[in-house]
């Protein structure tokens, strides 16, 4: 069980960039290059959060022509990057900056999620950690270092770095959903439950955050309430879900039962479920057998 680009009109030039006081739109000095505006930097951060990939990525390369130098400029890029699941050019460009001291604790953040998502984790785990040394309130790297521990089944540390994410960015859907699955991972469904409860009430559409939630409700036998009000599309996933945590909690007949619904749900073979529907077979009978496999269940 395993881990969230509508467009709209570019700002005017202008609000991009804001010139020297006194001075014309670059300055008197024609070799100097205007300051990107604190508003602009805010502006581009904000279409990040929302997922507006495209809408950053554009002002970043209008801002960029107004002051490429500018080191807020190469961590909102590597940022950028990493939305775009490209951790490699993201790293380059936080090592070229957690140097400098107006943005190293936020390049070193970008540095330890971009080298835990190449898998390069115990390089990862003490960037972080220099990342929140240095600035408490990084709740992205906070949340790296959470699910770092929590795949290390280093509980107690996942749950004081979940606690401090969430403090951090004001209880983030994204915290709460990872903080979760973690408590999900140790067999709290009902603390699981809860957040997931509360990060679809700040974000309806998180879809990993729903999923987590049927697993959570399935984990307490209520198979039926953990399938219901799925769509179309998803009905044969949710199913077989539902089933696989059935054969983990031993309720053979319940697992066999949904692993057969998802077979039907899908119309047409679903291999998934079709090998789990015989694992739950060989388990019933007593028998050891093949890994067992689930579609969903993520940070």
């Amino acid at each position: 069980m395993r881990r969230c680009v509508v467009c709209v009109a570019l700002l005017a030039l202008g609000m991009l960039w804001s010139a020297p006081a006194a001075a014309g739109l670059f300055g008197d000095d024609a070799d100097q290059k205007p300051q990107v505006s604190d508003s602009a930097i805010a502006e581009i951060e904000r279409a990040l959060d929302d997922q507006r990939y495209l809408d950053a990525g554009r002002m970043l390369d209008q801002v960029a022509l107004a002051s490429e130098d500018d080191p807020r400029i190469g961590v909102l890029t590597g940022e950028l990057a990493l939305a775009r699941s490209r951790p490699q050019d993201a790293l380059a460009r936080f090592k070229m900056l957690d140097t400098v001291a107006a943005v190293r604790p936020r390049a070193l953040q970008g540095e330890g999620i971009a080298l835990a998502a190449l898998g390069k984790t115990d390089e990862a785990i003490p960037v972080l950690q220099k990342a929140v040394a240095e600035d408490a309130g990084l709740w992205r790297a906070w949340n790296a270092l959470g699910v770092e521990c929590d795949q290390r089944h280093d509980w107690a540390g996942a749950e004081a770095a979940f606690e401090h994410a969430l403090k951090a960015s004001g209880d983030s859907p994204i915290v709460l959903n990872n903080r979760g699955f973690s408590r999900l991972s140790q067999n709290r469904p009902d603390e699981a439950i809860a957040d997931f409860v509360q990060a679809l009430q700040k974000k309806p559409d998180f879809a990993s955050a729903r999923n987590n939630l049927r697993l959570a409700i399935a984990m307490k036998g209520d198979y039926q309430r953990a399938v219901s009000g799925a769509s179309a599309a998803d009905r044969a996933a949710v199913l077989n879900n539902a089933g696989y945590v059935a054969m983990l909690r031993g309720d053979y007949a319940a697992a066999k039962e949904l692993f057969g619904q998802s077979m039907k749900a899908k119309g047409e073979y679903y291999g998934v479920a079709a090998d789990n529907l015989e694992m739950a077979k060989t388990l019933e009978a007593g028998k050891p057998g093949p890994a067992r496999k689930a579609d969903a269940g993520s940070h």
